[in-house]
């Protein structure tokens, strides 16, 4: 049968998205997750070394966001996205195999080179494709179930770890994470990529990165958007982290936070499927969202109650669907040459705003509840929110 022009990209619409959703959910579908600091412990590591562990991957990842943004945007971004899983998946076969410190670290190192490849090269991989096909209005609901794909698969990771361990312990969950890995690169060796790539000679890359950076600093349009998803992504992406002692802190039994924790990725789940509708949002529209969820926030951690988890399960909901929508943003005021480039410098700004943020809650943590500190952090919030509504009425200003 012969397919009618408007078949065509139908088609390619749903092939494209079908594999962008699978391939999320491979690349998060990690058994060790749940378990690696509980590996590192049992074979020893100090509380230091286990530290030192987490910061060596935060440094790989902020010394490689960039460049290897500007690489996506020199070479196949199709090629990074399927040799990314399989850094991880060396690194994760290290630690099962010869669990040591120096094993730890490199894994770490390996880890972070994968995600570096990766962060920016999906993004502007999925835009230019859909956009190829006539559907880069749809970009928006495409990344809200991208998120739900793999925080999908970060919950059925926590499900799944611990029976795991229970039948063949450490290494057969580390072998589950090497297969989710080697699946998640097959995957991507599916995804389409027409684009034509810039010559620059031998020093395409520099050139890249070079060209990039002058957009994000000449660029009022661009750096606003830029700046707009560390605001958005960085403080309760932080927050995150300390859920589980703010759930204890309401007086709930050791065995009912697990479930508090899963109630409230139930709803940043769910609201990352509504990131098409929320488009239509606009700037003004975005100000009242973070605005009420900064509110949420606020009141859900302090209240601390059962029901004040699910308020704060909500604001994270928010904040994950003003996260799609800042992204979005983004992609539609950079070029296709520069868009990996320029996505990668939003995910450094984002790395190092939430590495400040840990600063911030650790500092504010040493004299206030936990209660206290997510409800002061709510401010950046309401003060991102009242940014946006200003630049709003400046902009509708004769």
């Amino acid at each position: 049968m012969t397919l009618t022009p408007a078949r065509v990209p139908a088609t390619g619409v749903r092939r494209l998205t079908a594999t962008l959703y699978g391939y999320s959910f491979l690349d998060d579908f990690v058994l060790l997750y749940p378990v690696y600091a509980l590996l590192f412990a049992d074979t020893g590591m100090s509380l230091w070394q286990i530290s030192s562990l987490f910061a060596l991957w935060s440094i790989t990842a902020v010394v490689l966001e960039v460049p290897s943004g500007a690489l996506a945007d020199a070479v196949s971004r199709r090629l990074l996205l399927w040799v990314g899983p399989l850094f991880n998946a060396v690194g994760f076969a290290l630690w099962v195999i010869v669990p040591s410190y120096w094993a730890f670290a490199l894994g770490f190192v390996l880890w972070g080179v994968g995600g570096a490849l990766c962060s920016g090269s999906f993004e502007a991989l999925a835009y230019d494709e859909l956009d190829r096909l006539g559907a880069g209005d749809r970009y928006a609901r495409v990344m809200g179930r991208v998120r739900a794909a793999r925080l999908a698969a970060t919950m059925a990771s926590i499900g799944l770890a611990g029976p795991v361990v229970v039948l063949g312990g450490y290494p057969a969950v580390g072998a589950g994470s090497v297969l989710a890995c080697l699946l998640a690169a097959a995957v991507a060796t599916r995804l389409p990529e027409h684009r034509t790539r810039p010559e620059h000679g031998g020093d395409g890359w520099w050139v890249t990165l070079r060209t990039g950076l002058a957009e994000a600093r000449g660029n009022r349009s661009v750096r606003g958007a830029l700046l707009l998803i560390p605001a958005v992504a960085a403080v309760w992406g932080a927050l995150d982290e300390y859920t589980p002692l703010l759930a204890r802190d309401t007086g709930v039994a050791e065995t009912t936070v697990p479930y508090l924790i899963l109630l409230v990725w139930t709803l940043v789940t769910a609201a990352s499927l509504l990131a098409g509708p929320a488009e239509r949002l606009g700037t003004r529209g975005m100000a009242w969202l973070l605005a009420g969820s900064a509110l949420a926030l606020a009141v859900g951690a302090a209240v601390r109650t059962p029901a004040g988890i699910a308020l704060v399960g909500l604001a994270f909901g928010g904040f994950q669907l003003a996260e799609v929508l800042a992204d979005v943003r983004l992609q539609h005021r950079i070029d296709e040459s520069r868009r990996a480039t320029l996505t990668s410098v939003a995910s450094l700004g984002t790395e190092l705003a939430t590495v400040a943020t840990f600063g911030v809650y650790a500092l504010l943590g040493t004299g206030a509840a936990h209660s206290t500190v997510f409800a002061v952090l709510a401010v950046p919030y309401l003060v991102t929110a009242l940014a946006l509504a200003r630049s709003r009425a400046a902009t509708a200003r004769p």
